[in-house]
């Protein structure tokens, strides 16, 4: 009762008349006073929290600064003073909705922060155990830092207390106190490395992984989820904390987060426990934390390579051979480093499958399989050998797409030498046995089928995976000359249909091992095989001539474009450089192919034309090599097409959105993007997702664009400058020169590599020599310690030997002296035997 009468005097003034709420503020505002009664002032303080929403400018302008007196003065004596004028200053600076309102709450934020007394309060305040106090402190610290963040991480860097009071919120034990602090310490240290060091060295990892801890690790809800989200914010773009991160405990905790052995070797499988878990959107979220933080210490420098390596393992296993979420497992390959040196042939990984009709409850072990055997197998089919393909599309291209990165990336340059040793390993594969006879057909490995099974059925599934075969052999080919000496003789034997989806076997490229059963093992003489670039030739003009005949639906028509994109995208990267290659397409009719799409007059079709034109222009510039197709026969036909005609077609595709919006990231793209390659036709489904080109065809075609533009003007006579030389001076004799220079630097270093190794090798046997030495050293030294103790024993027996020798001389020499005295005759012999 006393408080309402107070307030109520306090509102309606001496004179008992109506008032304005300008009135009243003003009235209350002279209240706040430090003359005044401390129930008065508390009574003033709730008044005004009131009104402060209602009448949010006339509170700032007339009342703010008493109120933040009298937090200085009251909010530590008095709690309830305390939460009101700490919940009145919030109200005050929270931005609402609307542009009037968000500028008033920053005017009211830079008047608080005027100074660094009231954050230094406030900092103080942290350290008040009192619920009410606490809370309404954090939420006006997140207000603050939502509006002015640099200034208030300013006034932090500077105060005695702030690391100490936000280290101990993270130990309070009422959890709305504990997630409030976890959201407003990510918002303290966001972009502000300086403080995310103090903060690490306070002891923050400690707090915020035994929240994750009590909380049941990735199975916690949202606050484990909160304090993994700041371990990634202090120490991504940290290099300072990533190094003192190593050098604690939680690296293996986050190991046994996952259920993952922080030691594994390449040879054992993943743990049960670690590959087959239940899983919800909660803990997908949380386990997506803890991979990334991983991801972030993989890529960064520094770490020990037993920590690096068993990180990598971990996200392999995830993607490869775990039942985690589908995204996921395209996150856990994203975050494989492309400059780590991951042996993906050398690492093993144990697959499983979900039984049919078991809801994902019942799983399969599949045969054990090299990582790179997964990826292979991932990138051709998708997720479980294609099971879960339609029933999630987007999720499944991403991860398909994020195979085919990490497949790029196990050829990383920083290993040169076992790159190319892996490349040509694969390649060999493909190839006859040695000493076998001519006619006998080659093993069709997985990737060969699907890259020469011939196009003859419109099956969306089909078309898929030979794209993704496309790019996995463009992958092999690209800047390697002995990898593209050895595709020139790839010849695939007669093929089958693509088995069924669904198979529980995984093939890789590199161990030879045939996909379904061939029709024959002979080859008839009066039938040679073709080589397989006369193979992708006779399929891209089966695709030109399917596609001509279709209907006018569109699914159909981008189906066959999808197919025909990706054979001319690796056939472009594959002729570059090579002539012999590009002499083999020629003779194969690649030019009678290239040519009619050219002349096609749809102007809605950009795609298509641009990369024949693309093509022809590689055609004309790497035809070096004699024959019945030369530059001089093909550059009549470019007159002919017209050289502003084929550039224009060039040029045009950079504006299409299939191609202008690939990026690193981004290759798959919405469906209804390519609506546009047939104007005025009405998209049959609008929402999936597909894929054209991949990143690194889109950096080679802009790497080299002007050189073809170029090159089209070019004499017939005059020599290519596609090598990057200027033509001018340019001759045949340099040419072979600068690929007889490539030929030695690729030698160098594989001497540097077998150097290397040895190196490596007497170092080991040095190190064999050394551990015997180290041996014998000590068995010299047990030898000697023990010769040591025995001549110890006989000094002293020696020592004993002469005492007793001496007493007995002086006894005998008492028994002479005695006989003496009592006359007997003793020998002088023998006296003088005593004397000497």
């Amino acid at each position: 009762m006393e408080f309402l009468s107070q307030t109520y005097v306090a509102l309606r003034g001496p004179t008992g008349g109506t008032q304005t709420p300008a009135d009243t503020i003003a009235r209350l505002s002279d209240r706040l006073s430090p003359a005044t009664l401390l129930a008065d002032r508390r009574a003033a303080v709730l008044a005004l929290k009131g009104l402060s929403r209602d009448c949010k400018q006339d509170v700032g302008d007339r009342a703010l600064p008493g109120l933040l007196e009298v937090l200085s003065n009251d909010a530590e004596v008095d709690t309830d003073i305390g939460k009101a004028v700490l919940e009145t200053l919030n109200i005050l600076c929270d931005v609402e909705d609307g542009a009037h309102n968000k500028e008033l709450a920053l005017k009211h934020s830079d008047h608080v922060l005027s100074n660094d007394k009231t954050i230094n309060l406030l900092f103080s305040l942290l350290g008040d155990t009192n619920f009410y106090t606490r809370f309404a402190t954090l939420e006006l610290l997140s207000t603050l830092l939502q509006n002015r963040r640099q200034i208030v991480q300013g006034y932090f860097l500077k105060s005695s207390s702030g690391p100490t009071s936000v280290i101990s919120l993270l130990e309070d034990k009422r959890e709305i106190i504990r997630n409030e602090a976890i959201s407003m310490i990510q918002s303290l240290i966001s972009q502000n490395s300086d403080i995310q060091k103090v903060l690490a060295f306070e002891g923050a990892f400690e707090k915020l992984f035994n929240i994750v801890t009590q909380e049941g690790g990735v199975d916690g809800g949202i606050p484990a989820e909160g304090a993994l989200s700041c371990v990634d914010s202090l120490l991504r773009f940290n290099s300072s904390n990533q190094s003192y991160f190593r050098e604690t405990p939680f690296p293996k905790t986050l190991c046994a987060l996952l259920y993952f052995p922080s030691s594994i070797d390449v040879k054992d499988p993943a743990p049960q426990e670690f590959a087959l878990q239940f899983w919800d959107n909660q803990k997908a979220k949380n386990t997506r934390l803890v991979i990334e933080i991983m991801g972030i210490l993989v890529g960064s420098k520094g770490g020990n390579v037993q920590e690096n390596s068993t990180f990598a393992r971990c996200l392999l296993e995830m993607a490869l051979a775990s039942n985690a979420p589908t995204s996921l497992k395209s996150a856990a390959l994203r975050l494989l480093p492309a400059n780590a040196n991951i042996p993906l042939s050398e690492i093993t990984v144990t697959p499983y499958l979900p039984v049919p009709e078991t809801n994902d409850e019942e799983w399969d072990r599949m045969e054990p399989a090299t990582a790179l055997d997964a990826v292979v197998e991932l990138a051709l089919h998708g997720e479980y050998s294609g099971l879960n393909n339609e029933k999630y599309p987007k999720d499944i291209l991403e991860l398909r797409t994020a195979a085919l990165t990490a497949f790029e990336a196990s050829f990383s340059i920083r290993n040169y030498v076992r790159k190319e040793e892996v490349k040509l390993a694969i390649f060999r594969a493909m190839l006859p046995p040695e000493g076998s006879r001519v006619t006998e057909m080659p093993p069709i490995t997985p990737l060969l089928h699907a890259l020469a099974l011939p196009p003859s059925e419109l099956d969306p599934t089909v078309v898929l995976t030979t794209h993704m075969a496309t790019i996995l052999f463009t992958h092999l080919l690209r800047s390697s000359a002995q990898a593209k000496s050895l595709a020139r003789v790839i010849k695939p034997g007669p093929l089958q249909p693509q088995t069924a989806q669904g198979t529980d076997t995984f093939f890789v490229p590199a161990d030879g091992a045939p996909p379904p059963p061939t029709i024959s093992h002979e080859i008839d003489d009066d039938e040679p095989p073709q080589t397989l670039l006369q193979v992708l030739s006779e399929n891209l003009s089966l695709s030109f001539l399917s596609r001509s005949r279709v209907s006018a639906s569109e699914t159909e028509s981008r189906e066959w474009d999808k197919l025909i994109v990706a054979y001319l995208c690796l056939l472009s990267q594959w002729l570059w450089e090579d002539p012999a290659s590009v002499r083999e397409f020629l003779n194969a009719g690649g030019m009678g192919v290239l040519v009619e799409p050219i002349n096609q007059t749809l102007e809605d079709d950009v795609v298509v034309p641009a990369l024949c034109v693309f093509m022809l222009g590689i055609c004309y510039e790497f035809n070096r090599e004699p024959g019945e197709i030369t530059r001089a026969t093909i550059s009549p036909i470019l007159n002919r097409l017209g050289i502003d005609n084929l550039v224009g077609r060039m040029v045009r595709l950079r504006e299409d959105e299939r191609f202008k919006s690939i990026g690193p990231d981004s290759v798959v793209l919405p469906y209804s993007s390519a609506s546009q390659m047939h104007a005025g036709r009405k998209a049959e489904a609008g929402d999936g997702v597909e894929i054209w080109f991949e990143w690194a065809f889109v950096d080679f075609w802009k790497s080299n664009y002007y050189t073809i533009q170029r090159g089209f003007s070019t004499d017939p006579d005059q020599l290519s400058s596609a090598t990057g030389i200027l033509r001018t001076g340019q001759n045949a004799e340099s040419t072979l020169l600068i690929a007889s220079l490539r030929e030695v630097i690729q030698k160098q270093v594989e001497e540097i590599e077998n150097l290397k190794r040895q190196l490596k090798e007497s170092a080991k046997s040095s190190g064999d020599e050394l551990a015997s030495l180290q041996n014998q050293v000590i068995t010299l030294s047990q030898e000697l310690s023990t010769s040591e103790e025995k001549r110890k024993d006989v000094e002293k027996e020696q020592e004993d030997l002469l005492v007793l020798l001496d007493e007995m001389t002086s006894k005998r020499q008492r028994d002479k002296a005695r006989l003496k005295e009592a006359g007997l005759q003793v020998s002088e012999d023998e006296g003088d035997e005593d004397a000497e």
